[in-house]
């Protein structure tokens, strides 16, 4: 992604690389919740009395909290924090109503491509004369 494009939704939802902004997060939240609800009902139908269905539960919901754990830390990026605040109680309320930092971080671009420009391009246009 070069620096003046806006990063697509959902390239890479398993990665803990990079950044999203907060619809890409509360979009996630929502599959999330849709996924543990559809497998939990299943399970829940399937249950005979001395079916292991909490082993076959816990395999089914594995990718899918592999897949918060990447979207929370990439949310954490944004906002210019390690993927470990996400443990703190409450804190994905501040990912999910805070806004991302502005520009380029230590984590990389701007998903909304707002302040990605390069700083040493802007300083040697000065003074050159438009075309």
């Amino acid at each position: 992604m070069t620096m003046d494009q806006k990063q697509r939704m959902f390239q890479n939802p398993f990665s803990i690389r990079g950044r999203i902004r907060r619809l890409e997060y509360g979009i996630s939240y929502l599959i999330y919740m849709a996924y543990y609800m559809i497998v939990g009902l299943v399970t829940s139908f399937m249950q005979n009395g001395d079916s292991p269905l909490a082993l076959l539960f816990f395999i089914l919901m594995l990718p899918a909290f592999w897949f918060m754990i990447a979207q929370g830390t990439k949310r954490c990026h944004d906002r210019d924090n390690s993927g470990w605040y996400q443990i703190i109680p409450f804190y994905g309320l501040v990912m999910l109503f805070g806004d991302g930092d502005y520009g380029e971080n230590d984590y990389g671009y701007n998903p909304k491509g707002l302040g990605n420009e390069d700083i040493d391009e802007m300083i040697n246009e000065i003074g050159t004369p438009e075309q």
